[in-house]
């Protein structure tokens, strides 16, 4: 079975250096506490993904990620409060606000077999393979998760065309090649265009 992962950054717009180095893995919703804690919205699949995690970057739009330590992680209904290190006060922790949590990406978790970051699969060329030969269909934009198969949004010369990450349809996936090879159900690719 095929799984799209949102494992950081996927559905957050990063500045395109910036999402090149990073995954974001948590937005800060809003200081939490009166000693400098913020709770935060996690953008991960996994609650574990804080779990060890020392020190993160704070990304605020158009700036330059910076460094921070964090000094201790809890879940908290559904979201995760964060205590960063030299954030000791309400107002430093509300100035954080709307800021994105990012560790680079290669401290990604690794996910099993047949599971892709939705990052991963951004960009990638989908292929369709016809009497022996790749007929290029177009390029994956993004992910949309649905609650069971994530769909690909692949644009096409002829608009866009949605594709069910399914394994029976995406047959073969090529993360160093960037290419995804599919064999859709007849029309399928005639659906959306």
């Amino acid at each position: 079975m095929l799984r799209a992962g949102a494992a950081g950054g996927d559905e957050v717009n990063l500045a395109d250096e910036t999402a090149n180095r990073f995954l974001a893995i948590a937005r800060i919703i809003r200081s939490q506490g009166r000693r400098g804690e913020v709770l935060a919205e996690s953008l991960t699949d996994s609650s574990m993904r804080f779990q060890g995690v020392r020190q993160v970057f704070l990304e605020d739009a158009g700036k330059a990620p910076r460094p921070i330590l964090v000094e201790n992680v809890w879940p908290h209904k559904g979201r995760v409060v964060i205590k960063f290190s030299g954030v000791d006060s309400i107002d430093s922790a509300s100035r954080l606000r709307g800021l994105h949590v990012l560790i680079p990406r290669e401290e990604s978790a690794p996910l099993p077999p047949n599971h892709y970051y939705h990052w991963e699969l951004q960009g990638c060329r989908v292929v369709v393979e016809r009497e022996g030969k790749g007929v290029e269909v177009g390029t994956v934009t993004s992910i949309e998760p649905t609650g069971g198969v994530p769909v690909l949004h692949v644009e096409t010369p002829r608009g866009e065309v949605l594709i069910p990450l399914a394994q029976a349809i995406c047959t073969r996936i090529d993360g160093e090649k960037k290419t995804i090879w599919v064999d859709p159900p007849e029309d399928l690719l005639d659906l959306n265009a």
